[in-house]
């Protein structure tokens, strides 16, 4: 499993106009599922998530969680972070997780998460998402379990 976190002051994703997540800061998190993740994977990618310290503290240091920042996250699946891009001029899938699985498993990152003390909202699986966000500092990390 993959996870692009981008520290935000606000982000949304809509879907034919309609906004379907929405938060006003925190993170926004692009998951890209691979065959071999488990709810295994779900549980160590959600600790890290909820614990990963990316917020500035009084001195200005990287100090805080999302949590400790009173942010929330938006989950937006993508399973293009999951493509293969090692050679040639176009991504190929086959080291994406099928519909089915990528789907279930990011249902359970979602559930997983908001059982942290921090707000979730989430995009829509499948969809043709319109993904806005206006990336604090900037700040982004690829995590990877």
């Amino acid at each position: 499993m993959k996870c692009l976190l981008q520290r935000v002051t606000q982000a949304s994703a809509t879907v034919a106009g309609e906004v379907v997540g929405e938060i006003d800061g925190g993170l926004l998190v692009l998951v890209g599922v691979e065959p071999q993740d488990t709810k295994q994977t779900v549980t160590r990618m959600a600790e890290r998530l909820l614990r990963y310290r990316v917020f500035s503290d009084a001195e200005g240091k990287m100090n805080l969680n999302v949590a400790q920042a009173d942010g929330a996250i938006l989950l937006v699946s993508q399973f293009t972070l999951a493509a293969d891009t090692v050679s040639g001029n176009r991504p190929g899938f086959s080291t994406a997780a099928s519909p089915e699985q990528a789907s279930a498993l990011c249902d359970a990152l979602a559930e997983t998460l908001s059982k942290g003390d921090v707000w979730v909202e989430t995009g829509r699986f499948g969809a043709d998402m319109q993904v806005a966000l206006v990336n604090d500092g900037p700040v982004t990390f690829l995590l990877e379990v």
